[in-house]
């Protein structure tokens, strides 16, 4: 495994470092205090810097706009990126958007990519997915209540679905629906593009999560499909190849997603060393960095970083160079695993930093109530968990010879 950095990748790592600490980091006072337009504002003056720098939308398709990063490139710059709740956003590559860029570039017709997936990746519009139900069992997509049914011409859908992310201000969704209830179970649902403007698209609210509703990108909706009318010309892919799609969807996504963790967690362990070393706790000048309790906390986190962002890494070359299919081990292990990492870093950071860590003075508290879903969305803990061990226990039953093959590939 070789995860040399080329000179361009160094330069473009640089300029995003230098960036996200003279121009992004300080628009998160804003966000943490409510003052919408001040961040609106920053926010749209940062975009257009990185766009003048030529680094906007780096892991999208060249043709459409995007620099094209390879999945270990990105996953680097990622890390940048994450270490503000706002880094990819101003980049162009924040979820849902970019995992609906890259089923729209391997799925959409040639008139959808021109509609849908050209202006997305050059960020004139925002989309949403479309997928979870308040009814049905995330971890079993095989279960699906919405329904898509032909009419004419024409897809009409029914159903509710929740935590639709982005939808507040989003152009269109990508909406997963059953199309034959009578195929085998993963075979019933497809993808179906639902402009947002469609009669029948009803938003219902902006869900509160823990106490903060959101707003626009940074938003998760309640969504009714009321007889919701659409071409069937807006079918994304193959009919009944919904399960299939998502599952390539989710599995590069749960890589984004650890990705920008390991950048949560690196910034939550910078704050905690300088917290830790600025903070007098004694007449005689003693700082909590003068406690052992302390030092075996950066020990620990530093390692269990460092190891969190070994194995993404790992999962990402595997990606680029067998395929998310081949690598899917690799992706369920680091999305329990650096989901932890992450989490364990966020209350660290906050223990640390006493009263203060639990005050929106600090980005510290954003992040523990928002990324306390880390362990549940994209499939759950258990579920990741479970599907993993199992795997590994059918190869050890298998025969010595798959065995030792797999002990290789470790």
């Amino acid at each position: 495994m070789d995860f040399d950095v080329s000179e361009e990748m160094e330069t473009i790592l640089g300029m995003a470092r230098s960036f996200m600490d003279a121009e992004v980091v300080p628009l998160e006072g804003a966000m943490l205090h409510g003052d919408a337009a001040a961040l609106n504002a920053g926010v749209s003056s940062a975009q257009r810097k990185v766009r003048e720098m030529g680094l906007w939308a780096p892991n999208h398709p060249v043709e459409f706009g995007g620099l094209g990063l390879p999945m270990v490139d990105h996953g680097l710059l990622s890390e940048v990126l994450g270490r503000s709740p706002l880094g990819h956003v101003v980049f162009g590559v924040q979820a849902p958007d970019a995992g609906n860029i890259e089923i729209l570039h391997a799925h959409a017709t040639e008139e959808q990519r021109e509609r849908y997936l050209r202006p997305l990746v050059e960020g004139k519009v925002r989309s949403c997915f479309s997928m979870t139900e308040p009814e049905m069992p995330g971890s079993n997509p095989a279960m699906m209540g919405t329904t898509a049914v032909k009419d004419g011409d024409d897809y009409v859908i029914n159903g509710q679905k929740w935590f639709t992310s982005s939808a507040d201000g989003a152009d269109f969704a990508i909406v997963m629906a059953v199309t034959d209830p009578d195929a085998p179970p993963y075979q019933r649902a497809s993808m179906i593009i639902v402009p947002t403007d469609t009669p029948g698209f009803d938003l219902v609210r902006n869900i509160s999560v823990m106490g903060d509703t959101g707003q626009g990108h940074a938003s998760h909706a309640e969504i009714l499909y009321h007889s919701c009318r659409v071409p069937q010309a807006n079918l994304l892919g193959v009919e009944g190849n919904g399960f299939v799609i998502a599952q390539e969807r989710l599995g590069p996504g749960r890589i984004h997603h650890c990705m920008r963790w390991l950048g949560i967690a690196g910034r939550c362990f910078d704050l905690m060393c300088e917290r830790a070393n600025a903070r007098v706790i004694t007449a005689e000048g003693d700082t909590l960095a003068d406690r052992q309790v302390i030092q075996h906390w950066v020990a620990e986190l530093d390692a269990e970083i460092r190891g969190a962002r070994l194995q993404t890494l790992h999962a990402a070359w595997m990606i680029d160079r067998y395929g998310a299919s081949t690598a899917r081990d690799e992706i369920s292990a680091i999305k329990f695993s650096v989901a932890a990492t992450m989490l364990h870093a966020v209350d660290k950071a906050i223990q640390v930093h006493g009263a203060l860590g639990v005050t929106d003075d600090t980005v510290l508290s954003y992040w523990y109530r928002h990324e306390r879903a880390a362990r549940i969305y994209d499939g759950a803990d258990e579920v990741h968990k479970t599907t993993l061990g199992r795997r590994i226990l059918r190869r050890y039953a298998v025969g010595a010879g798959d065995t030792q093959e797999w002990s290789v590939r470790r």
